[in-house]
């Protein structure tokens, strides 16, 4: 009895500690921060922040969150600050931080898809590529990856660090710009031209090389990539269930796009099968009058929060 009771109390221990184990996460603040407070959701993690306030609560008792802008990311996961944060690509290249990629998540503030550090000039400038630069003047905030660009074509150009506004800088203060963009509409906007692509880039949760050597950290920080994938990957999809005699079944799952095969399950009556399936949201106005006219009815439509493949 005495060493049943032991072993349970060293059990009990155990399972403390793990409760007040926790892993620090960063998150970024500024024009990333919605969207990324949208995904955790998604993915099941409650974050509500006050205004002005930059600690985040959190539902879970065994993270801690921050928020920090995404350009000084990097830099504190490398340190330790942070066990893992949210932040671009591209500023973990640009500040050189020494950190482990633990998962792409492609989303940004305004798509889902990646974004680009584009080389843009007014639109009647006469510079035409990156060797047209040869001499002049560049305003960008990431300086450094700029410089590395211009080296890979041999080009020699003063790059400046730009505070803000940069759109606006050409071609009063500069020959051109490197901004980034999602649609390309803003430098549209502002008469500018885009030359070239100069990185393509997209947001990465990040951890801190200590953090992903600890076991319990690790998979902490796994089981919050597997999530965050998978809200990512049920944006845009919904799921679609259906009643479906098995007479016109082979032609209605013909009909059906799947991750593999419609999920297809028998029904009291055997002349009926259930199918159950999940489909781009933007298929659903023209799929459902086909499935209707094919026979399918007790067509439902449900949303998707999270779908791992």
């Amino acid at each position: 009895m005495t060493r049943n009771l032991q072993t349970e109390q060293i059990q009990a221990l155990d399972k403390d500690n793990r409760r007040t184990r926790v892993l620090r996460l960063g998150l970024p603040k500024g024009s990333l921060q919605k969207a990324t407070f949208d995904l955790l959701d998604k993915a099941g993690f409650s974050f509500s922040v006050r205004e002005r306030s930059y600690f985040p609560s959190i539902d879970d008792e065994e993270l801690t969150a921050m928020l920090v802008r995404a350009q000084e990311m990097g830099r504190y996961v490398a340190d330790g600050v942070f066990d893992a944060g949210i932040t671009g690509k591209d500023w973990i290249i640009e500040t050189g931080a020494d950190v482990y990629p633990v998962a792409d998540l492609i989303y940004s503030k305004a798509s889902m898809r990646p974004v680009r550090w584009v080389l843009a000039v007014p639109e009647d400038s006469p510079i035409q590529s990156v060797y047209d630069l040869q001499g002049k003047r560049i305003a960008t905030e990431v300086v450094n990856i700029t410089k590395n660009y211009l080296a890979q074509h041999g080009v020699e150009a003063e790059v400046e660090f730009s505070w803000g506004a940069t759109e606006a800088k050409a071609p009063e203060l500069v020959d051109a710009i490197v901004e980034v963009t999602e649609t390309g509409t803003s430098l549209r906007a502002n008469k500018l031209r885009i030359v070239d692509t100069v990185l393509e880039s997209n947001t990465q949760l990040i951890a801190s090389h200590e953090a992903w050597a600890d076991p319990w950290k690790r998979e902490k920080i796994e089981n919050m990539a597997m999530l965050l994938k998978g809200a990512i990957q049920a944006m845009g999809r919904v799921g679609l269930k259906m009643n479906v005699m098995r007479k016109d079944l082979e032609a209605i799952t013909r009909l059906l796009p799947a991750l593999r095969m419609p999920t297809i399950s028998p029904l009291a009556s055997e002349e009926w099968v259930a199918v159950e399936t999940i489909i781009e949201e933007k298929e659903v106005r023209r799929l459902l009058p086909e499935l209707k006219r094919m026979g399918a009815e007790g067509i439902i439509e449900y949303p998707l929060n999270k779908l791992i493949p």
